[in-house]
């Protein structure tokens, strides 16, 4: 299966440079890294979260768990500045709102907001690395993209707040 024709379209209008990375279908950052014999690290594990009454899209290394109270202060930081009030209480989104509202396969959400139309918050050690994996919107396919590129295009919150497994 290809990734949507939806999601090549807006890859080729931001003019990125990516791959679309096959691989036998995986439903977890880490089983893709280890499909791919590739470090844990560098594959993008997107979280949709519920912050109140806002969604907004949490990007961690594959090897890490999110840490809830950590993501919510770096919410409540960005929502200030926009001269909003804080949010109080943040979980995961449910899997109704997401195949209602978001491209692509529950599990694999492309992290774009051009396209999912959330803010994007991502973890300090998830863009260290060069390259990452990100989902596709299919379990059988990734999107392999260019750190720093996707830091300018998609303008991605960036934050500390991913904890060891």
């Amino acid at each position: 299966m290809a990734i949507s024709k939806k999601i090549q379209k807006y890859l080729e209008e931001k003019k990125y440079k990516y791959n679309i990375i096959d691989h036998k279908k995986t439903f977890t950052a880490w089983d893709t890294a280890q499909t791919e014999k590739i470090d844990p690290k560098m594959v993008a594990k997107a979280l949709v979260m519920k912050a109140d009454n806002n969604y907004v899209l949490a990007l961690i290394p594959g090897n890490r768990n999110l840490d809830k109270q950590k993501l919510l202060k770096l919410i409540n930081a960005q929502r200030k500045k926009q001269g909003l009030k804080n949010s109080k209480k943040i979980d995961f989104a449910k899997e109704v709102w997401m195949k209602k509202n978001l491209e692509g396969k529950v599990g694999a959400t492309p992290p774009f907001r051009g396209l999912i139309k959330l803010d994007i918050f991502a973890d300090s050690l998830l863009l260290k690395n060069k390259k990452i994996y990100t989902g596709s919107g299919e379990y059988t396919e990734s999107i392999l993209i260019n750190t720093s590129e996707y830091i300018k295009k998609e303008e991605v919150v960036k934050g500390s707040f991913s904890k060891k497994k």
